[in-house]
């Protein structure tokens, strides 16, 4: 039986650059596709990829999951401090061909528990409208659909989660 593990890998780890890049990719091709018609422009793509470099999801204040099926790398989800109780959820994603296996789910718990070891009580979110699957994922995870709590001209949908008392951070 193939497993799931995952566990924290550095924001500029080879797998980590390899994740990031599949995942920028798809959503920004999913964008480019429904609005224009067209896949992303490969300079433009490279420039994002550069430009965000996942810094923020270092630690002390940030912490980048790696889940790996079978022991192949196959998603991330990235955590940030915004304030000392508040943490952002980021970089959520699964290559295609281990979605719909339970790996979504398992790293965005394992995400909350990283986000209450760094002191958070509460992580909130942003995305897509066509993001469909993750919009389903977060309320089924019990994500509140909020107000807009950024600036981001690609988010549009905005969620919350209260941490505080629905994780221990030792277990």
């Amino acid at each position: 039986m193939t497993t799931w593990t995952i566990a924290p890998e550095p924001y500029d780890s080879p797998v980590a650059a390899a994740l990031w890049r599949a995942y920028y990719t798809e959503v920004s091709d999913r964008w480019y596709l429904l609005h224009e018609g067209h896949r992303t422009d490969p300079a433009e793509l490279e420039r994002e990829v550069a430009a965000r470099t996942g810094a923020e999801l270092a630690p002390p204040n940030g912490e980048l999951l790696v889940a790996r099926y079978g022991g192949e790398p196959a998603g991330t989800a990235g955590v940030r401090l915004l304030d000392p109780g508040t943490a952002e959820l980021t970089r959520v994603f699964l290559r295609r061909e281990t979605r719909g296996r339970g790996g979504a789910a398992l790293l965005v718990r394992a995400a909350e528990k990283a986000a209450t070891a760094l002191g958070a009580r509460r992580m909130i979110l942003d995305t897509r409208g066509d993001l469909v699957e993750a919009r389903t994922l977060y309320a089924r995870l019990g994500y509140v659909e909020t107000g807009r709590h950024n600036t981001d001209p690609y988010a549009e949908h905005w969620f919350t989660k209260d941490l505080a008392g629905t994780l221990n951070p030792a277990s």
